[in-house]
């Protein structure tokens, strides 16, 4: 009878660290791995300009992430990668860029070029990693809009990048297509946001199969010249702005400063789609505060039983 008891207590250890296991190795469940010879858009960080945690943010929301590195995550960035050419493209230079590129250019990939979209902090300062401080990179094209071209050229510390030839300064405009590959191109074009250095672009990442959005900061949807229901029924997937879940969410800090599309405010514009649309969209971008980011919040299972997506870092798509 004893060894019976020791048995089961032995099986309920098992059991234990086999549900354990489980929800950890769980806790990416929604990502799609996949070794497609097909062009690739890989998710490398899903944060706000100044990551999770947020700088001297003593609140819930942050409070066990110090001593956790592995609940952390990196400021929002996507790379391209080609198999056929093992060329690869950075959408955004982040501060956490070293970490991004060695993710991005395993396998003997190598960078192509950088696209930025805007000139705020957690979307282009990764560029001073280039520099002689750090990578001495040479040449690297840096694909810019003319208002950001113009900041970065006339401004330090990133005027000596471009002196000392550690980027290459590619001039590109709004909807001018641009070939990366033979099966691969990127299109940039304007939406509204704080442009207090350089203009913001979204971009539309397109192979002979598919297409995918990538609009990582906008003011609000309605503020666009476009129709974002109608740009998501024209692509395959749509990685969005989703900094703020909802209003008030942050706390003594005016939050018409800093303009974004709320996701309740995006989803009521979005379920207006059929649940086929709502499918394709990734929110991306998310802020410190946003309850997304705990998968145990109310947030995020009442979010579970909608259509949509929270991006997830390493996250690979097949174009």
């Amino acid at each position: 009878m004893k060894i019976l008891k020791i048995e089961f207590v032995i099986f309920l250890m098992l059991l234990m660290v086999t549900l354990a296991y489980s929800y950890f190795h769980n806790e990416k469940e929604d990502i799609a791995y996949n070794e497609s010879e097909n062009p690739q858009l890989v998710v490398l960080g899903i944060a706000q300009d100044a990551g999770y945690p947020q700088i001297n943010c003593k609140k819930t929301c942050c409070h066990n992430l110090w001593d956790d590195v592995g609940k952390r995550k990196l400021v929002s960035c996507i790379g391209v990668k080609d198999p056929a050419t093992k060329k690869a493209w950075l959408i955004d230079a982040t501060p956490d860029i070293k970490d991004q590129l060695n993710t991005l250019l395993k396998d003997d990939y190598t960078l192509e070029g950088i696209f930025l979209t805007h000139a705020h902090m957690g979307h282009y300062t990764g560029l001073m990693e280039l520099g002689r401080e750090a990578m001495g990179a040479n040449s690297i094209p840096v694909y810019v809009m003319p208002k950001m071209k113009t900041y970065l050229e006339t401004n330090g510390p990133w005027s000596q990048l471009v002196k000392l030839k550690n980027i290459i300064l590619i001039p590109i405009s709004d909807k001018q297509e641009i070939v990366l590959a033979e099966d691969l191109k990127i299109i940039p074009f304007i939406v509204p946001h704080r442009d207090e250095f350089s203009e913001t672009v979204g971009y539309k990442i397109t192979s002979s199969d598919k297409s995918s959005l990538f609009i990582p900061d906008i003011d609000k949807w309605n503020k666009w010249d476009r129709d974002v229901k109608e740009e998501i029924t024209k692509v395959d997937y749509a990685l969005l702005d989703g900094t703020f879940y909802r209003n008030g969410e942050i706390w003594g800090r005016d939050i018409s400063e800093i303009p974004h599309p709320f996701i309740e405010e995006s989803m009521a514009i979005f379920d207006k789609l059929d649940s086929e649309q709502r499918e394709k969209i990734i929110f991306i971008h998310l802020n410190h505060t946003n309850p997304l980011l705990d998968r145990n919040s109310q947030e995020s299972k009442d979010f579970k039983n909608k259509s949509y997506q929270v991006a997830q870092e390493g996250q690979i798509i097949d174009l």
